[in-house]
């Protein structure tokens, strides 16, 4: 264990010593990385040619970064922190386990912090984000359909904010399922406050993802920031309650810059707190009401962009398109699983249940086994 953390370690120091140097950030780490293969080549680069991309003092910066005590201090913190426990991760672009969604987009962070299951990052995402001041009304809808989407087997994905935010995420863990929280400090900080607890069970049921580094606080430009990675490990962006001045819509429009499909929910014509999302739907957004709604919408998107990420090792994820059957996909693993249990868990009639496992198992979704179906 220590050899393979040792060997790790040595593949991410050249990322962080470049990632920790004062005054460099994203757009600038991006712009070397254009120019060079990796950063331990920018690291070995020549001021004159580094002058070329970055400022005077950075390029200064780059040479000495070595000899600085801070950004020294700053990689030892991430050492520290990494081998805390076996759920700390921190992937560089080059990482295979970095999210292939998120790489493909135009400005992909450089390094990403993660606390959870690392894997979670690689799964089927929809993000869903809304209004921070909600109605009761949009609050309980956004749990409702998170939880009906979450059972699907889709990765609910916001940014742990008040509001839609919290609601979505707290959808998706009460029906037992994965969710990650994008946020905009650094990983080792929960803000706001308030979602202590819920971070907690995200990181439990899920992961929390930023690209700051640790003990970074959260500021009005980390927010904007942040939402370009919530839409771009998602699939599509699904809006909740927005107002025309929302950051959600910033998200939205993220989305779109990067090929997402945009998803809004309407609202009464006089309520101003959903003036964001008619507006967005006059733009071109999928106007949808229901979890069904946008199943149907996104199981195409869903197979594309499993085909983008896949490797030559990772299968292409298959959805019927019937949302009851994909809810009662979502309830039957590699074992048996009896008609019983899926009435009890699903509330349907047991006539409409056996119509729809029927149909799974003509499609190929399931069969038929000793003491139940599973899946093929």
């Amino acid at each position: 264990m220590c050899d393979e953390f040792n060997k790790r370690w040595r593949q991410l120091e050249p990322w962080l010593q470049l990632f920790h140097i004062p005054g460099l950030g994203t757009s600038r780490y991006q712009a070397l990385l254009d120019h060079y293969s990796h950063p331990l080549e920018v690291l070995k680069a020549g001021f004159s040619r580094l002058r070329t991309i970055v400022p005077e003092r950075v390029a200064r910066a780059i040479q000495l970064s070595g000899q600085n005590s801070l950004t020294y201090m700053a990689m030892e913190k991430d050492k520290g922190w990494l081998g805390l426990s076996f759920d700390h991760h921190i992937l560089s672009l080059e990482d295979g386990e970095y999210p292939e969604l998120l790489k493909n987009i135009h400005d992909p962070p450089p390094l990403l912090y993660i606390k959870g299951n690392i894997e979670t990052l690689k799964s089927k995402q929809l993000a869903v984000v809304g209004s921070r001041s909600p109605s009761l009304a949009a609050q309980q809808t956004a749990r409702e359909i998170c939880h009906d989407l979450a059972a699907t087997g889709i990765t609910i994905t916001s940014g742990l904010a008040r509001g839609i935010d919290g609601a979505a995420h707290q959808g998706a863990l009460e029906a037992c399922a994965q969710t990650i929280g994008v946020v905009a400090c650094g990983v080792d900080i929960v803000y706001p406050v308030r979602h202590k607890k819920l971070a907690q069970q995200i990181q439990q049921q899920g992961a929390l993802v930023s690209e700051f580094p640790l003990g970074t606080q959260p500021k009005a430009g980390h927010f904007p920031r942040r939402n370009r990675i919530i839409s771009g490990l998602s699939s599509g962006v699904l809006v909740v309650e927005a107002a025309m001045a929302s950051g959600s819509l910033v998200t939205a429009r993220c989305a779109l810059e990067q090929g997402r499909e945009v998803f809004a929910m309407p609202g009464s014509v006089n309520n101003p707190s959903v003036k964001g999302c008619h507006a967005l739907i006059r733009d071109g957004a999928c106007l949808v009401e229901n979890a069904e709604q946008v199943l149907e919408e996104l199981s195409g998107v869903l197979v594309n962009h499993q085909t983008i990420s896949a490797g030559s090792d990772v299968e292409l994820y298959e959805l019927p398109n019937c949302p009851n059957q994909q809810h009662i996909l979502s309830l039957i693993g590699s074992e048996a699983c009896h008609q019983d249990e899926i009435i009890a868990r699903t509330g349907m009639d047991g006539r409409k249940v056996s119509e729809l496992l029927f149909q799974l198992e003509l499609d190929g979704f399931v069969k038929s086994v000793p003491g139940g179906v599973e899946r093929c």
